[in-house]
């Protein structure tokens, strides 16, 4: 009788764990979540089809899974927008890959390298960086400041002859037209002095010293007009070249596009280089395009990138790098992720992860 109440009892136990429903396991914890910020820079961080990848997007996405962290990435329209981002704690990491700087520094933590590299110069392929138009080299040269200083010396040494061989030699008749009276005999003067500006031979005055004077004006004549000349053939021949950029060294002087906030601008304006900053880099190559500038100078790898690909044959890039520095991903000031971020890299070059992405992106050195 008790063996029966024993084994009633358990099958009645069997009976209502089978019949009370199981509670549902607790989540499991995805993990914290880091917020990264990039701004779009071809081919570290490009929007394709709605997805964001780059080499900086892949090579975060590696770092952060040995981080063991989720990630969300927001887009930031410039540089200026990205750093503001990580400044006011709406981000926790900039990712596109910036520039070690002083100034930068100063103010962000940079973790170990993920690039070496520098700036390089970009311009139109063709004629669009050559000479330009004949029309364009002529009218620039016509209102430019030394013309006009060229007209203005022409114009005294008509204005002044013409008046003093007027005056000296009016009543002969040779210069003056045969009327002493200041008009038209001035006139008459003035076109005198015009031909023999333009070496055309003029009637020479019948008054000794109108004719000593004269000859002594032909000579400083012949001489002006021999510089003008010379002066002439030097500005037109620069000034045809003014659009050739063959690298960095002939930046000086040119229109030059970069992006606001890069590292290129102070460069740039060392060197006395007209600036022009964009929000990104396809506003400044767009000005390339556009003949707006006469190049642009970005991250070497930016232009190589997209001279192979988006600008193929119509753009080049040209000269060496200068300026080469390491690039790094950004976090605040004893943020502590700069410690994991930094462990999490050297793991991801250990392993090969970093070389087979470096390849992938920008081929083998």
């Amino acid at each position: 009788m008790a063996r029966f109440h024993s084994t009633g009892l358990r099958v009645s136990l069997l009976v209502l764990v089978l019949l009370v429903p199981a509670s549902p396991a607790a989540p499991q914890d995805p993990g914290p979540e880091v917020r990264a910020v990039a701004g779009v820079f071809p081919p570290f961080v490009m929007l394709e089809r709605g997805r964001l990848t780059g080499f900086s997007v892949e090579l975060w996405h590696a770092v952060a899974a040995r981080m063991d962290v989720r990630t969300s990435i927001q887009v930031a329209p410039d540089t200026t927008s990205a750093f503001a981002a990580l400044r006011d704690g709406k981000a926790d990491v900039v990712i596109t890959g910036h520039f070690y700087t002083p100034e930068r520094n100063r103010e962000f933590d940079f973790s170990y390298s993920i690039l070496n590299a520098g700036q390089q110069v970009m311009v139109r392929s063709g004629g669009g960086t050559g000479m330009d138009t004949p029309l364009r080299t002529y009218t620039a040269l016509l209102f430019s400041r030394t013309m006009l200083l060229w007209l203005a010396t022409a114009l005294l040494l008509l204005v002044v002859p013409a008046h003093v061989v007027w005056f000296l030699d009016r009543r002969s008749g040779e210069v003056a037209g045969g009327d002493a009276r200041y008009f038209p005999g001035i006139f008459h003067a003035l076109t005198w002095a015009a031909q023999g500006l333009l070496n055309q031979s003029p009637p020479m005055p019948r008054q000794r010293f109108a004719r000593l004077f004269t000859i002594l004006w032909l000579f400083a004549g012949l001489v002006f007009v021999s510089l003008l000349v010379a002066q002439l053939t030097a500005s037109i021949t620069v000034e045809r070249f003014r659009g050739l950029v063959n690298g960095p060294d002939d930046l000086a002087g040119k229109t030059v596009a970069t992006q606001a906030g890069s590292t290129s601008v102070d460069h740039l304006r060392r060197i006395g280089a007209r600036i022009e900053t964009f929000p990104g880099p396809d506003e400044a190559l767009a000005a390339l395009l556009a003949g707006k500038v006469d190049a642009v100078v970005l991250a070497a790898p930016a232009l190589q990138y997209y001279e192979s690909h988006g600008g193929a044959g119509k753009v080049k890039v040209v000269g060496p790098q200068f300026s080469k520095r390491d690039l790094g991903f950004m976090v605040r000031v004893d943020s502590p992720l700069h410690r994991r971020i930094d462990t999490a890299l050297v793991e991801v070059y250990d392993d090969g992860t970093y070389e087979r992405l470096r390849e992938k992106w920008f081929g083998r050195e």
